[in-house]
Formats: structure tokens, sequence, C-alpha cells
């Protein structure tokens, strides 16, 4: 990737920022998270896979990172970690992605004080593994949700895929007022992990985790039974005003997951590059997005910002102008996490809700990138 390509990429026009619907707009009504069983520190995860290389190492420990949630593979008689093979990892994606799934689910059901037979639209989103038929399809089994539920799945978009998928369901919600939909973000990282002793690798495997969440929309009606009241501490529940993506073509290469023959597996790749890549788009989307409703990046008091890594969150710090108490919630939710790809957002979001700090009338910006290589965005307002 050179300089070049990343100017002209940033001097093209791209796709055009949805503008804000004056007639409605989906609310965001619940949100809820879930990870697997384990969390374990950096240097827990060194010694459990042996790794001694002192390059290897560095990468994991000035990662930003202090934990993750993840299901390791077993160890064998002499203490080292079984190997597990590609049918064996996708096993693992179902078995973690269903139970997570379901919790997010409930967790986002018991915040918008909804229950499970409410749902009348269920979107899933998961990049670390294939199922046929999709996740939507069982959860909607295993959770007895109504079989007249609407469903889609999105597989193999990415860390950008949460605002890909956000996108349609708030869509769908207008065009159904007064109907619960269900986005579902799910990924289980520790089924999509090639362990060898390269860089290429070591990068990777440094980075993600396990976790899962999902949010509840309704567009408001007035004669709605689902219409969910405003909470009593202020903050109300954010409407979806506006979505705007950019893809970087030139930069499609950059990350991907994609066949490992001399593994036998899938394996995932992240170029250097995409840090400063990504960091050099961010203006002219937010700022295609903000003027596509007439504001200004000092009219947002929100920033939620996809978890990618340290590199990418500095990037995209500087480029747009952010401070660090602008991002706090996505540093925190790396350290806390790790990289959790298309859901990193979502538990952002939370953290912010859980802070009680935003106030009617507050604009917010949600923003992702992931494989494409894209950058996603959208606009809300409390």
């Amino acid at each position: 990737m050179t300089s070049a390509s990343i100017t002209s990429e940033t001097e093209a026009t791209g796709a055009r920022a949805t503008q804000p619907k004056a007639t409605a707009a989906a609310r965001i009504v619940g949100v809820g998270t879930a990870n697997t069983e384990h969390s374990y520190s950096q240097r827990e995860l060194l010694d459990h896979f042996t790794i001694e290389d002192p390059k290897v190492r560095s990468v994991f420990l000035n990662s930003a990172i202090e934990r993750r949630h993840l299901s390791l593979p077993e160890l064998d008689a002499d203490g080292a970690p079984v190997e597990e093979s590609q049918g064996e990892l996708l096993a693992k994606h179902t078995r973690l992605a269903l139970d997570m799934g379901a919790r997010a689910v409930r967790a986002c059901l018991d915040d918008a004080g909804l229950d499970p037979e409410d749902i009348d639209y269920l979107c899933c989103v998961t990049t670390t593994g294939f199922l046929t038929p999709g996740l939507s399809a069982r959860l909607i089994r295993d959770m007895g949700l109504s079989p007249r539920t609407s469903r889609v799945d999105v597989v193999g978009m990415g860390c950008n895929a949460g605002l890909n998928a956000l996108n349609p369901v708030a869509g769908w919600s207008v065009a159904n007022p007064g109907k619960v939909a269900v986005a579902l973000c799910v990924e289980a990282c520790s089924a999509a992990y090639v362990i060898d002793s390269t860089l290429r690798t070591a990068v990777v495997n440094s980075l993600f985790g396990d976790g899962a969440a999902a949010v509840a929309l309704i567009t408001d009606t007035q004669d709605s039974a689902h219409s969910a009241p405003e909470p009593p501490t202020g903050s109300g529940s954010p409407r979806i005003l506006a979505f705007a993506s950019h893809l970087i073509t030139d930069a499609i290469d950059a990350m991907r997951f994609d066949w490992d023959d001399s593994q036998g597996k899938f394996s995932f790749f992240l170029d250097p590059q995409v840090p400063y890549v990504v960091g050099a788009n961010a203006e002219q989307i937010i700022d295609r997005l903000l003027d596509g409703a007439g504001l200004r990046r000092s009219d947002i008091s929100h920033w939620l910002v996809h978890s990618g890594g340290k590199k990418v969150i500095d990037a995209v710090r500087v480029n747009l102008g952010l401070t660090r108490h602008d991002v706090r919630h996505t540093t925190g939710v790396l350290r806390d996490y790790g990289n959790l790809s298309s859901g990193s957002f979502l538990f952002s979001y939370e953290r912010l809700l859980q802070e009680r700090v935003t106030r009617s009338g507050d604009y917010g910006v949600l923003m992702v990138m992931g494989p494409g290589s894209t950058i996603e965005a959208a606009l809300v307002q409390w």
C-alpha cells in the first residue's frame, strides 16, 4: 500500500451518508453483552502456549490488552496444547456462539424490558465460523422464539459487520414501527486461531477475544405496545439518524480471513499498515456523515470507536482530533477484553450507558473498521 493509493482513495467521493429521516427513526432500547467463561492475562496465554520468542512475547505484552476471554484447547500429557482440526474449530464456534449469543440476547431483552416472544426480527452477525442453517435459526429454536420471527445471517464481513448489519436492521425497524428488531454480533475468536511461530499469527493471536453483544431496536408508533419508556436515568434511548460507509478499495487484502494450506485451516491476516490506512481515511467518512446532518465534530458528545488495537485507536484519535477521554470506552474494552471483532463497539456503548452521562439532545458517533478495508459509521442522538 503506497501513500499515493491512500491519498487517491481519500479523495474519492465514496458512498454517501444516509440523510437523517425527519419522520421516523429506530431507537436503541436495549443492549446486552456476554463472554465465554474463562479470562486470561497476556502472560498466562504466553505460558499456556509455551511461547518464548522475544519478538512474539513483545507483541503480546505491548498490546495495551490486559485480559481476554478465550476457550483454550486442552493440554496433552506433555503439557502442550492439543491440535484442533478445522472441523473441531467449527464445532467449537457453534457451541460457543450459541451460548454467548443466547445470553447476550437475554441480557439485551432484560435491559429493554422485553421478553423473547416480543422479537419480530433477528439478525445474527459472525465471522469466526460458518454454519448452515445459520445462528439465527438455531437461536430461534433454542430460545423458544416464535417460528414466525424474520431472520437474516451476516457471515464473513469481519470487525465492521456490526454496523453493516445495524443499517438494514434499523431500516426494517422503520418499515415496521412498533415491532422489535434485534441485532446480535457473536464472535468465538477461540475458534479462529492458528498456532505457529510466525509473527503473522502472533499479531492476530495477541489481539482477539470471545464476545457477543446484542441491541434491540424499536421505531415508535403512537399505538405501539412495544414502545419502550424512557429510562429514569435521563439518558434515554438514542435514535439512529444516519449511516455512512467507505470502502478503501486499494486495501482490499489488508485484512482477510482465508485458507492457509500449510495449516489446513482458515487463518486471519492483518497488514502492518492497516492503522495508518484507516487513520488516513477516517476524517472523510466522519465529516461526510456529519455534513449530512449539518453538524461538526465539536457537536459530538460521545465517540464509540471499534477496539481494533492500540495503533488503530491512536491513528483514528489523532486524525479526528479526539482526546483520550473521548475514546476511554474504546481503550477500556480493548484492555479488558481485547478485540471482540464485530461486537466491540457495543461493549463500549454499554459502558457509556453505565456511566449515566448522556443527556437528551446529545449526539454520538459509532465507528468501526474491518476487512474490505472498510470504515462504517453511524450518527445517533439521545
